[in-house]
Formats: structure tokens, C-alpha cells, sequence
């Protein structure tokens, strides 16, 4: 048993060795350390001679012409007059707004003045002695049913009477 033993440990050696064997990674998988990305040549100047026409166009390109001036000239004035009309505008736009307020806060104030006033008025007023002087002083009386005649106005809320009353 004792050899069997030892041939059962020697088996599990060998296992142990082979899984050892078998994680080891070689080729391009292997990690590098501190690897660092290939750096790019710097470009050299161009020492390139340029050919005339190249160079013409490229001296033309930075010189600028009188009409071209004139016209960006023109392009900036106009731009800074609509800037300006623009920025009178809004704040006309605000003055009117700020004007409205008050009035509507002023008519409002009035409003208030106005009913409290019209309040006054009628509290101030004795509808029962005006029926009295009415009835008493004046000989006016309550109309009685057949007095009242209903009339339909199909042209307006207003009538005014200048004859007879048509019966429908």
C-alpha cells in the first residue's frame, strides 16, 4: 500500500505540474510590462521649393483689394445699425410694457374708488322713503294686471313709443 502510496502522490505531482504547464501562455497573448505606444516621426518642414504659380495665388489670397475692403466696411456698418435699431426697439418693447403696467394698475385704483364710491351711494339711499314719497305724496300706484302689456322687440333692447303698441 505504501507503494501504492507513493505512485498516487507521484500521479498528483504530475497533475499539478501539468496544470502548471498547461496556464502557461506564450506568443502575442503575453502581457508586456510597462509597454508604451510607438511614437509617430515628427513631420519635417516642407523644404519643398513652391512653384511660381503657387506662390502667386498665395500672395494674392493674403492681399486684400479696395472694393473688398469697401464691402466688409459696408458689412460692419450695416451690421452695427441693425444691432442697435434692434437694441432700441427692445427697449422701446420694455418702456411700453412698464407704461401699461401703471395704467392698468391705475385703472385699477380708479375701478376700486369708483365701487366703493357707488357703494356709498346706495347705502346712503333709503329705498323704503322713496316708495314712501312716491305712493303717498305723489299719487304714484302699483300697475295693475291688465296695465302691463309684453311687447317682443326683434330690433334691439331699446323701445321707444311713438303710436299704438301692436297686439301680436
Amino acid at each position: 500500500m505504501a507503494a501504492r502510496r507513493a505512485g498516487s502522490l507521484a500521479g498528483q505531482a504530475r497533475r499539478s505540474t501539468n496544470s502548471y504547464v498547461t496556464t502557461y501562455i506564450d506568443g502575442n497573448v503575453v502581457r508586456q510590462v510597462q509597454a508604451q505606444p510607438k511614437r509617430r516621426p515628427e513631420r519635417q518642414p516642407d523644404t519643398r521649393t513652391l512653384s511660381n504659380t503657387a506662390r502667386r495665388n498665395r500672395e494674392k489670397a493674403l492681399h486684400m483689394t479696395m472694393p473688398y475692403v469697401m464691402f466688409l466696411t459696408a458689412a460692419a456698418i450695416a451690421a452695427v445699425f441693425l444691432c442697435v435699431q434692434y437694441l432700441q426697439l427692445q427697449a422701446q418693447g420694455t418702456t411700453y410694457r412698464s407704461t401699461i403696467a401703471g395704467l392698468e394698475s391705475e385703472l385699477s385704483a380708479v375701478r376700486l374708488a369708483n365701487d366703493n364710491a357707488y357703494e356709498e351711494a346706495m347705502s346712503s339711499v333709503n329705498m323704503e322713503q322713496i316708495k314712501e314719497i312716491a305712493i303717498h305724496q305723489l299719487g304714484m300706484v302699483y300697475a295693475d294686471e291688465g296695465q302691463v302689456i309684453l311687447y317682443n322687440n326683434r330690433d334691439g333692447d331699446y323701445i321707444r313709443q311713438y303710436g299704438a303698441i301692436p297686439k301680436d
